[in-house]
């Protein structure tokens, strides 16, 4: 099973011990309607682990994310083990926005983020 999530905005940020890509999906308003957070972090305890949060719900570590896929405006994260929290998820779809702002975060953070896990695909 495979979840779709479409957004507007993504931005690519870089604190501490965490290299952060962030999509959301904004209203006319400029609000934040929906987000997804893909976040690495290093740390003593967890050598490297990249964890998902979606809408303020957490779930992730070292063994979430058995590969992740770029092509154009589409990324396909591919789950080791289906999600409980996204309902038995194996596979989560993003898309976003096509523009300039959007490319440069995404390409300044996907290699960051998912280093060896990004196959296939054009980045």
């Amino acid at each position: 099973m495979a979840e779709s999530r479409q957004y507007d905005t993504v931005a690519f940020d870089v604190k501490d011990n965490a290299t952060m890509l962030f999509f959301a999906k904004t209203t006319d308003e400029g609000d934040i309607s929906d987000y997804l957070l893909l976040m690495r972090t290093v740390d003593d305890d967890f050598n490297e682990s990249i964890y998902v949060e979606i809408n303020d719900q957490q779930f992730g570590g070292h063994n979430l994310i058995k590969e992740a896929a770029m092509t154009g405006n589409v990324l396909t994260l591919r789950l080791h083990e289906p999600a409980a929290e996204l309902d038995g998820t194996a596979e989560i779809v993003l898309t976003w926005a096509d523009t300039t702002e959007n490319q440069e975060s995404i390409e300044a953070g996907a290699f960051r983020i998912f280093g060896d896990r990004l196959v296939g695909g054009n980045a």
